[in-house]
């Protein structure tokens, strides 16, 4: 009989899991809308340099030098920052649901995210995500992006928990892929409801 390991230790996604999305291909074409900017100049100038800001390697004034303020404009850095991070919304009933699994005791709570730091700062901040979760494994902060498998192996080395007693949710299948070949259980989202069946069959309950 195949013995399923008990799961330990869950890890969330966070843009497209517990909130929207923080600066994904949605959001850059809004912004891009209101503030009536070039769309294949920026979307060039952004993937030159998105790596890198989304590792923390560069910060979002930087960014935003690189692909916006590079000459005059009509607007303020300022505005088209609080437009970013406007940007930014809760999926209330998901993160009740995941601050109903932090209460219980019962599991290791983390997020794996690709954020750029200011941005990932301000979600945790404006959405309590600290009262939710003990660890943040974020691009901006470790160097490593998703679909990467180093940042897979890092959560388990930091945690010291065992991969097939872990579990992690994330909206994209491909993201999924690196961490299944470690040994992680692995949930694509897709509904709350479908994402409690998926777990309860896993053995988590609140």
């Amino acid at each position: 009989m195949f013995h399923v390991s008990t799961i330990h230790a869950i890890f969330w996604d966070v843009g497209g899991v517990l909130l929207t999305n923080a600066w994904d291909r949605a959001q850059r074409i809004a912004a891009l809308e209101h503030f009536r900017l070039d769309e294949e100049e920026f979307s060039d100038r952004h993937e030159m340099v998105v790596s890198s800001f989304e590792r923390g390697k560069i910060t979002l004034d930087e960014y935003l030098d690189r692909t916006v303020f590079y000459r005059n404009r009509p607007f303020t850095r300022d505005e088209f920052r609080d437009y970013m991070f406007s940007l930014s919304q809760p999926m209330p009933d998901v993160l009740a649901f995941a601050r109903s699994l932090a209460d219980s005791g019962k599991y290791f709570m983390s997020t794996i995210n690709n954020e750029s730091r200011e941005l990932n700062l301000h979600r945790i901040e404006k959405c309590g995500l600290r009262e939710i979760f003990r660890l943040f494994i974020s691009s901006c902060f470790v160097g490593l992006r998703k679909p990467e498998s180093g940042i897979y192996r890092l959560a388990v080395e930091i945690t010291q928990i065992n991969p097939e007693e872990c579990c992690f949710i994330d909206d994209r299948a491909l993201n999924l892929e690196c961490a299944a070949k470690l040994g992680m259980r692995t949930i694509q989202m897709q509904t709350l409801d479908q994402l409690q069946s998926e777990l309860g069959k896993l053995g988590v309950k609140k």
